[in-house]
């Protein structure tokens, strides 16, 4: 599904973010990528849809370089690609509806987006992800207006109503408290399984990595270092991905 070869990323030249990272996503399951702050995670998931330019290196998803593309060709690949992300990204004076539905402005023309003319189709999808995600009822509720675990709900919902091929998120529950985090979470397992939604996820919360993650790719200083199931993750290995042993106890 996806594959980084070489991938590497320089914000300032001689200082990399990502060295020569060479990763496969496959088809289904949640990949969690940990690793302390500042060691390239979020800069690693933007690189694949093209928030953050990459500096070198191949981004394969579905046999395609995206790291190649530009103009129509990128718009068209980034459709199959959601995200979701860490502060939401809702327009908050858009109803709930308004922003599910923004997740299928890459399938109509700009005069359908303007006129917000979406096929019956669409809207049938986002009434029924609303029920998914616990938001029936709440669909002419202003983005504003919602907590941030409902606002975590409908960027969930938003992602998948582009029907992607791949899930990214972006520390989606660094902004909520413990219990909504678990909620959160479950709710992005749960969409993703039963769509078969491959999913890549960078977190802080090492628990919820081991109880959430079907793989685990551990990063330090923009390497990985750590690639295997949650139930070999061991504290030595947690030492070597985050230095020190003070704070695993």
């Amino acid at each position: 599904m996806l594959e980084l070869k070489r991938l590497s990323k320089s914000y300032v030249p001689g200082k990399p973010v990502l060295v020569d990272i060479d990763l496969e996503i496959a088809a289904r399951g949640i990949t969690s990528v940990i690793g302390p702050s500042g060691t390239g995670k979020s800069t690693l998931i933007r690189c694949v849809n093209r928030l953050v330019e990459p500096t070198s290196g191949e981004i394969l998803f579905d046999g395609v370089d995206l790291a190649g593309l530009s103009g129509q060709r990128l718009r068209h690949a980034r459709r199959h690609i959601g995200m979701v992300f860490q502060e939401y990204n809702l327009v908050e004076r858009l109803t709930v509806m308004e922003n599910l539905l923004s997740g299928r402005l890459g399938y109509v023309s700009p005069w359908a987006a303007w006129r917000r003319a979406f096929p019956p189709d669409d809207l049938r999808a986002a009434f029924e992800l609303l029920d998914v995600v616990g938001l029936a009822g709440y669909a002419n509720r202003r983005a504003d207006a919602l907590s941030g675990g409902q606002r975590q709900r409908v960027g969930i919902a938003r992602a998948v109503m582009q029907r992607p091929k791949l899930l990214l998120a972006d520390e989606p529950t660094s902004s909520l408290d413990p219990k909504t985090s678990v909620e959160i979470m479950q709710l992005l397992a749960d969409v993703a399984r039963s769509r078969e939604i491959p999913v890549l996820v960078n977190m802080h919360d090492v628990e919820l990595a081991r109880r959430f993650a079907d793989r685990i790719v551990g990063m330090s200083e923009g390497r990985i270092v750590y690639d295997g199931p949650p139930a070999t993750l061991t504290d030595g290995v947690l030492k070597s991905i985050y230095g020190g042993e003070a704070w695993l106890h």
